[in-house]
C-alpha cells in the first residue's frame, strides 16, 4: 500500500510540474526569473528525498522471502523511474538553458555552419606544398612506377594537336553558289531570248553551220550574198569568181575564233545552200527566206549588244558570242542540266580551304565531259569556275572529339622509383614532380588548417555582426526563427557550390529575403556573401558577379511586387539580369572574341536559365515558408484582406454591424499608417480580423442588436458577467484565428487593439451598484482586457482608430437627430478634433502605447487624420424642400 501510495503521489506532483512547466512555456514565462530555477531544483530535491526515505522504510525481518523479493523488484522498479525523472528533469534544464541563451545559440550555429560549409578547402590541405622548402629529406619507401603526368599531358597535347581536322559542308555556301551559278543561266537566257531561236530555219535546207554564218556574218559578207544571189540569174559562172573576188575586208568586224580561209568556205557554202533553196523553191519563198535571215541578223545584233553590256558589269568575262549564241536550244538546255549536275557532284565531294586553282579546274573539266555537249565544255567551264568557292569548314566539336580520343590513346608515361632512392633532400624547393610522387606514397601530411578556418570564422563573425547591426537599425525585428531561415537560405548558396554546382541559388535568395524582409536585410546579406565567397572558394567570377547582380535585382524589387505574377515577370527579369552580367564580364575579359564564342555563348543562357528555375522553386516554396516560418508578405498580406475569406465571410454574415465597425475602422486605420510610414496591407488585414472573436456572441455587442433590446440590461443585469462576455470576444478571437492558421502578426491585433483597457460602462454600473450595496466590491482587473498593450506601430494605430469610431459615429448620429436644419446644427470640425484628441490622450495617459513605438506628437497627427477620413465619409450635403402631402400625393 506503501509503494502505491508514494507511486501515485510521485505521479501526481510530475503531472502538476508538467502543466506549470507548459503553462509558463506558452505565456513566454520560462526561466524569466530566477524564482522558477530554484523552484526546479527544489523540486528535484523532494522527489529524490521521498525516494530515500521510502527506502529507508524497510522492515524485511517481519516479511518472508517471497515478500521481500517482491519489495526489492518494486524498489528498484521505483530506482529505475526515479532516475528517467531525474534525467528527464536534467534534460528539461538543459533546454531551458537552450532557450534561455537561444539568441548565442543560433549565433554559434550560424559561424560554425557558415565557416564549415565555406571552408571546405581547409579540411584536406597539405603540410608539404609546391614551391616550398622540404623540412627534411624524404625517401622512396618501396620500389613503383608512377605516372609523370606532366610528360602525359604533353604528350597527349602534340597529339591532340597533330589530330587531322574534320571538315563538313556549309549549307549556307552551298545556297549561295548555287544561287549565283543560276544568275548566270537565267542572264545566259535572256540573252538568249533576245538573239531568237536558234536554228531560225530548217536545217535540211539551211544547215546549222550556214545559219550561224548567216546570222553573224559582218554586214559587207551579207551583201555579198545577197549580190551573188542576184547576179546567179544571169551569170551562173561567175559565182564562184564573186565569191573569190570578194573576201571578207580585214577592217570588218569578224569573229574571234573564225580564220580567214574558214569564212570563205562558209560564203561559198551559204551562197550554194541559197541557190540550191532557189532551185528547189519559187522565188518568193526565197525573199521569205532572205527576210527571215535578215530579222536573225538584227537579233543578233541586239543580243550581243547585251552580252557587252552585261561583260561591263561583270568583274570576270563568263560569256562569248561564239560560245554562247551559236549553241542551238537543245545544246543550251543539255548544257545548262549538266552544268546544274556538274555543280552539285563536285559541292557534295567538297571544295576544301586553299584548294590549288588547277585541281579545281581539272575536276570541273572531268565532270564535265559527262553531262555537256563538246561544243559547250569551254562556256560551261567558265560558269561554273565563275561560281565554285570553298565550301567546307572545320567541324569544330568533331574535330576536338578526335583529338581527344587521340590524345586518350597516349599511353601514360611511366616512371620507376626504387626503394631508398630520394624524392626531396632537406632544404630542397620541392616540385610538382616531387609533389607528384609524395602524393603516391601518402607522405604529404595531409590535415585540417586550424588556422585558416579561424580566420574565416572571424570574418564570417564579423560580416554577421554587421547583419545584427542593420537588423537593430530597420523597422523589421526579427525573430529566433527568421534568423534560422535567413541562415539556411543563406547556406543554400555556398552548400551547391562546393557540391559542384555552379548554377547556385542566388536568384532564390535574393527574391525570397526581398519578399519577406525587405530589400535592406537582402541587399546586406548578398552584399556581405559575395566577397566572403570570392575570397573563400574556387568559383568563377564571372559566375560570381551575375548571380549577385540577379540576387541584388530579387532583393530591391521584390517587397514591392504585390501579385505572385509580377514575382513570375520578376524571375524572368533575374534571369535576363545573370546572363547579361555573365555575358558582360566576358566581353570585357576579351574571352567571347576567341574560337570559344559559343561556348561563353551557352553558359551565359544556362545561367539565365537557372535564374529562372530558381525563382520559380522560391515561388513554389514561398506559401509553404509563410505557413512554416509564420511570415507575413505583401501578397500574403493581400490574400488575407479578401473578403472571400471564410472568417471574412462569416464575420459580415453572422455579425453585419460588427462588419461594418470593421469596415470604418480599417478606413481610419490605413489613412493613418499611410501618413505616419508604417505597413499598411498588414494594418488592413490585422484590422479585417480584430473582432472576429464578436460572433461568439453576436447580441452581446450593441453594434449587431439593431435596435432591439439590449441583453445586458434586459436578460443579464450583471456587469461582472457583461463585462466577461466583452472580454471573451478577445479569447475567442485568438481561437478562431489559431483554428484558421493566421499568421501571429494577425493574431496580434486580436487582443492588442484592446490592450488592457478598462470596459468603462460596465465599470462604472459596478460602482453604482456598489455604492447601493457596501457589500459589493469592485475591482478593476475584472473590468479590464488581459492585454498586451500593443507591441507595434501598427497594432497602437489600430487600438485609437478603434476607440475613435464609435465616438465619430456617435457625434454623426447626434448631429442627425438635431432636427429640421442639419446644415446650421452639424457637429463642426473643431467640436470633432477636440473630442478625438481627448480619447487618444487618455489612451496615452493610461499607458496603453507605451510600447507601441508611437509619439506623444504623433497623437495629433493622427487625430487630424481620422477628423479629415470621417469629414469624407460623413460630408454635407444640400437640404432639399420638403415636398406637401397633396403634391407627393400627386406626383406618385
Amino acid at each position: 500500500m506503501k509503494m502505491q501510495e508514494f507511486l501515485q503521489f510521485l505521479t501526481q506532483q510530475l503531472t502538476h510540474w508538467r502543466r506549470q512547466y507548459k503553462g509558463l512555456r506558452r505565456k513566454g514565462k520560462l526561466m524569466r526569473n530566477p524564482k522558477s530555477k530554484s523552484h526546479r531544483e527544489e523540486l528535484l530535491r523532494t522527489a529524490l528525498k521521498n525516494v530515500i526515505l521510502f527506502l529507508s522504510k524497510t522492515n524485511e525481518k517481519k516479511e518472508g522471502v517471497a515478500r521481500r523479493r517482491h519489495r526489492r523488484k518494486e524498489e528498484r522498479a521505483l530506482q529505475s523511474k526515479a532516475t528517467v525523472k531525474s534525467k528527464s528533469s536534467i534534460y528539461t534544464i538543459c533546454l531551458d538553458w537552450v532557450h534561455e541563451q537561444r539568441s548565442w545559440v543560433i549565433l554559434a550555429i550560424a559561424i560554425l555552419s557558415l565557416t564549415g560549409v565555406i571552408g571546405q578547402k581547409f579540411y584536406n590541405q597539405t603540410q608539404l606544398q609546391v614551391g616550398y622548402p622540404a623540412p627534411q629529406t624524404i625517401t622512396a619507401p618501396y620500389t613503383t612506377r608512377i605516372e609523370d603526368q606532366k610528360k602525359t599531358e604533353a604528350e597527349r597535347k602534340t597529339v591532340s594537336r597533330s589530330s587531322l581536322q574534320v571538315l563538313m559542308l556549309d549549307a549556307r555556301m552551298n545556297e549561295q553558289i548555287n544561287e549565283n551559278l543560276q544568275q548566270l543561266l537565267d542572264d545566259g537566257n535572256e540573252i538568249r531570248a533576245v538573239a531568237g531561236a536558234f536554228p531560225f530555219f530548217d536545217s535540211l535546207v539551211l544547215s546549222i553551220s550556214t545559219q550561224r554564218y548567216l546570222r553573224s556574218c559582218p554586214e559587207s559578207e551579207w551583201q555579198a550574198v545577197l549580190v551573188a544571189l542576184e547576179n546567179s540569174k544571169n551569170q551562173q559562172k561567175k559565182i564562184g569568181q564573186t565569191a573569190a573576188s570578194s573576201p571578207p575586208s580585214s577592217t570588218e568586224r569578224q569573229p574571234r575564233t573564225t580564220p580567214q580561209k574558214t569564212r570563205a568556205a562558209d560564203f561559198s557554202q551559204a551562197v550554194a545552200e541559197l541557190e540550191s533553196y532557189r532551185v528547189t523553191t519559187s522565188e518568193k519563198n526565197l525573199s521569205l527566206l532572205i527576210a527571215q535571215i535578215s530579222q536573225a541578223r538584227k537579233r543578233y545584233t541586239q543580243a550581243t549588244a547585251k552580252l557587252l553590256q552585261l561583260e561591263t558589269t561583270t568583274p570576270e568575262r563568263v560569256y562569248e558570242e561564239s560560245l554562247l549564241l551559236d549553241l542551238s536550244d537543245g545544246e543550251w538546255e543539255k548544257t545548262q542540266m549538266g552544268i546544274h549536275q556538274s555543280a552539285e557532284r563536285i559541292l557534295t565531294q567538297g571544295i576544301p580551304q586553299g584548294l590549288p586553282k588547277n585541281i579545281l579546274q581539272d575536276a570541273v573539266s572531268l565532270q564535265l565531259q559527262t553531262f555537256v555537249p563538246e561544243s559547250a565544255e569551254p562556256l560551261a567551264k567558265n560558269l561554273l569556275l565563275a561560281v565554285l568557292k570553298p565550301n567546307l569548314q572545320n567541324d569544330e566539336e568533331q574535330t576536338r572529339e578526335n583529338a581527344q580520343k587521340a590524345a586518350a590513346g597516349v599511353p601514360p608515361v611511366m616512371v620507376k622509383i626504387r626503394h631508398g632512392e630520394v624524392i626531396v633532400k632537406r632544404g630542397v624547393q620541392i616540385t610538382a614532380w616531387n609533389f607528384q610522387v609524395l602524393e603516391h606514397y601518402h607522405l604529404v601530411r595531409r590535415e585540417v588548417k586550424w588556422q585558416g578556418l579561424v580566420k574565416l570564422a572571424g570574418v564570417i563573425a564579423i560580416a554577421i555582426g554587421v547583419f545584427v547591426w542593420v537588423e537593430r537599425h530597420i523597422d523589421y525585428e526579427l525573430r529566433q526563427r527568421d534568423r534560422i531561415l535567413v541562415l539556411l537560405l543563406t547556406l543554400s548558396v555556398p552548400g551547391l557550390v562546393t557540391m559542384g554546382v555552379p548554377y547556385t541559388t542566388w536568384s532564390a535568395l535574393g527574391l525570397l529575403l526581398g519578399s519577406f524582409y525587405g530589400p535592406t536585410l537582402g541587399l546586406t546579406v548578398v552584399g556581405l556573401l559575395s566577397p566572403i565567397l570570392a575570397i573563400s572558394l574556387d568559383m568563377s567570377k564571372a559566375a560570381l558577379l551575375a548571380g549577385a547582380g540577379g540576387a541584388i535585382l530579387g532583393s530591391y524589387v521584390a517587397q514591392r511586387l504585390r501579385s505572385r505574377e509580377e514575382l513570375a515577370l520578376l524571375g524572368v527579369a533575374i534571369a535576363l539580369t545573370q546572363g547579361g552580367i555573365y555575358l558582360l564580364v566576358k566581353i570585357l575579359i576579351g574571352q567571347v572574341f576567341g574560337s570559344t564564342w559559343y561556348i561563353v555563348l551557352q553558359e551565359a543562357a544556362l545561367f539565365a536559365l537557372s535564374g529562372l528555375c530558381w525563382s520559380v522553386i522560391a515561388l513554389g516554396l514561398s506559401p509553404y515558408l509563410e505557413k512554416v516560418f509564420d511570415l507575413v508578405t505583401p501578397i500574403r498580406l493581400a490574400e488575407l484582406a479578401n473578403p472571400n475569406r471564410p472568417l471574412l465571410k462569416r464575420l459580415a454574415t453572422e455579425t453585419p454591424g460588427t462588419f461594418q465597425h470593421t469596415l470604418f475602422v480599417a478606413t481610419l486605420a490605413e489613412a493613418a499608417a499611410k501618413e505616419l510610414g508604417c505597413n499598411v496591407e498588414l494594418v488592413r488585414a490585422g484590422t479585417l480580423y480584430h473582432d472576429i472573436g464578436k460572433m461568439h456572441d453576436p447580441l452581446g455587442f450593441i453594434e449587431n442588436q439593431m435596435g432591439g433590446p439590449n441583453k445586458h440590461d434586459t436578460e443579464i443585469k450583471d456587469p461582472w458577467k457583461s463585462a466577461e462576455i466583452i472580454k471573451k470576444h478577445v479569447n475567442e478571437g485568438l481561437v478562431m484565428a489559431r483554428k484558421h492558421l493566421l499568421p501571429t502578426a494577425i493574431q496580434a491585433f486580436i487582443p492588442e487593439h484592446q490592450g488592457t483597457m478598462l470596459i468603462a460602462y460596465f465599470h462604472h454600473q459596478a460602482q453604482q451598484m456598489a455604492q447601493e450595496d457596501p457589500s459589493l466590491i469592485v475591482d478593476d482587473a475584472d473590468f479590464r482586457y488581459d492585454g498586451p498593450i500593443p507591441q507595434s506601430r501598427e497594432t497602437g494605430i489600430v487600438m485609437l482608430a478603434d476607440s475613435c469610431e464609435a465616438a465619430l459615429r456617435s457625434l454623426q448620429a447626434s448631429a442627425k437627430s438635431v432636427g429640421e436644419k442639419p446644415s446650421l446644427k452639424d457637429v463642426s470640425t473643431e467640436q470633432a478634433l477636440a473630442m478625438l484628441n481627448n480619447i487618444l490622450r487618455a489612451k496615452w495617459q493610461d499607458n496603453q502605447l507605451v510600447d507601441s513605438g508611437l509619439t506623444r506628437e504623433e497623437m495629433s497627427k493622427i487625430a487630424q487624420i481620422f477628423v479629415d477620413v470621417w469629414q469624407q465619409f460623413h460630408h454635407k450635403r444640400i437640404a432639399y424642400p420638403k415636398l406637401k402631402a397633396n403634391g407627393a400625393a400627386r406626383n406618385s
